[in-house]
């Protein structure tokens, strides 16, 4: 069976064809910038440009997935569609345009599905990890160990949301990191609060900005990093804190210029910065790893494993 999976997130839309005839193997993993949240998110809207956007971005997939004959479609709609007023519209446009059903799914079950996902592309402990995972719309955390999940929670705090929420200069100030932060730590508490049941000194960055952190800082050390095929990455905590003191002085425009970010992420890489160092600080982390797995390949997981 050839399956396509289709994660709508607010900023990107990403799409995985995979063969699971005989365990598993990728075909097409594509993702599209549609920035569903724009101009809308802060009102509970699909603003019209970014709706189109979406609706074209899934016809484009739709393309690829008759392409390489998918027998089954199987699309996620995450913070930005489930908020929205106007989600369900976006979903029977997409259904009468395409004959794609979207699933829009709640934060707890996109918290499990990523569990799934990292769990699919990165070995756990028997010990707790924390696993973070920056949306656009909303951020999930996870404290779980590779038999279980321990605690999940979505919290409405993504990249985007918080963008445009805080409005921050260019190049951010320091006083505006603060309110960031304190920000965070009024939003975090029932994090805060379930650390201190579930003792971890991990991190583990799915995907997105993590992504992103991770080439930056192999291409400013020479080192060669691809990501399409590396799905465990673990950190320099010094070359992680050399990056992020470069990224919160830097302009939107020098970030354009910074190999390893693309420029949806020039947009969103500071302040998804400033969350990550926020968790980093506040829970003594020692270690922090990436997996490049996520929510479709947590849907990917079910698919193999039920």
């Amino acid at each position: 069976m050839v399956a396509a999976i289709i994660d709508l997130g607010t900023n990107t839309f990403n799409l995985l064809i995979v063969d699971i005839s005989e365990n598993y193997k990728i075909l097409i993993n594509e993702k599209i910038a549609v920035k569903m949240g724009e101009g809308g998110i802060q009102f509970k809207m699909i603003a019209e440009n970014a709706f189109i956007r979406g609706v074209n971005a899934i016809i484009t997939f739709k393309e690829i997935c008759d392409k390489h004959k998918a027998n089954k479609v199987f699309a996620f709609g995450t913070s930005a569609i489930r908020n929205a007023n106007n989600g369900h519209d976006f979903v029977n446009e997409i259904k009468s345009l395409t004959g794609i059903e979207i699933n829009i799914i709640d934060g707890e079950r996109e918290a499990e599905l990523i569990y799934k996902g990292v769990k699919l592309g990165t070995k756990l402990n028997d010990s707790s990890s924390l696993i973070m995972d920056i949306g656009g719309g909303s951020t999930e955390f996870i404290i779980a160990n590779r038999n279980e999940i321990l605690w999940k929670q979505s919290f409405e705090i993504g990249a985007s949301r918080l963008l445009e929420t805080f409005k921050l200069s260019n190049p951010i100030l320091e006083g505006e990191i603060d309110s960031v932060n304190s920000y965070l730590e009024a939003e975090l508490q029932p994090l805060i609060t379930a650390a201190l049941t579930y003792n971890f000194s991990e991190l583990i960055g799915s995907s997105g900005s993590f992504d992103t952190l991770a080439e930056v800082i192999a291409n400013k050390a020479n080192r060669i990093l691809d990501l399409k095929v590396t799905t465990d990455y673990t950190f320099n905590l010094k070359e992680y804190e050399e990056i992020y003191s470069f990224l919160i002085k830097s302009t939107y425009e020098q970030r354009l210029k910074t190999k390893g970010i693309i420029p949806i992420r020039a947009e969103m890489i500071v302040i998804s910065t400033i969350m990550t160092n926020y968790i980093i600080d506040k829970f003594m982390i020692n270690k922090m790893r990436l997996s490049t797995y996520s929510l479709k390949e947590g849907v990917l997981s079910e698919l193999i494993y039920t």
